[in-house]
């Protein structure tokens, strides 16, 4: 007999490695996929959680009103717009303890201006939700009173709803932290 007409025992074939191997590199291949896309949405939902950590950090407190005391001064030329805003900030629930004409020389320009101490400044951050596009002015003071001055551009405040929308985003990111 020859080598090329050699016989096999009865029952055994000789196996091919080939479609072992390639089987074998398709589950590989296919689990580095499963664990690409794991590592991948771990990473991301990693970054959402410290996206939305930097916005609850750096956003205005939701305080309650009645923990607020104000001032609310007049640097406009419209007569009577301290107590017009005093009035409704004082139906919202805010405690204003005096009203009257800006009793500083300085200039307010646009909206007006809210001006506080360290102490104040969570409160003027909640306050500055009601009157959007107002200056702030920290200041030497030691209490939490906030004073709100009206300026020349003023239309009027914010409404509870604009406050809740703008409350509603930090809300959530506070929850996602």
């Amino acid at each position: 007999m020859s080598e090329a007409t050699e016989r096999r025992p009865a029952g055994v074939r000789r196996r091919r490695p080939l479609p072992a191997l390639i089987f074998l590199l398709v589950l590989a291949l296919g689990a580095l996929v499963v664990w690409w896309n794991v590592l991948t949405d771990e990473h991301a939902r990693n970054d959402a959680q410290a996206a939305a950590c930097s916005i609850a950090s750096a956003a205005p407190p939701s305080l309650d009103p009645s923990t607020v005391t104000l001032r609310v001064y007049n640097a406009s030329d419209q007569a009577g717009k301290a107590n017009e805003v005093a009035n409704v900030l004082q139906e919202r629930g805010f405690v204003v303890e005096e009203i009257a004409n800006d009793p500083t020389s300085n200039e307010v320009t646009g909206v007006g201006e809210l001006r506080f101490g360290a102490a104040g400044a969570d409160a003027a951050s909640y306050v500055k939700l009601f009157l959007p596009g107002a200056t702030e002015r920290k200041d030497t003071r030691a209490d939490a009173l906030v004073d709100l001055v009206i300026g020349p551009e003023f239309t009027g405040l914010a409404t509870p709803e604009e406050v809740a929308a703008a409350l509603s985003p930090i809300a959530s990111a506070e929850s996602a932290c």
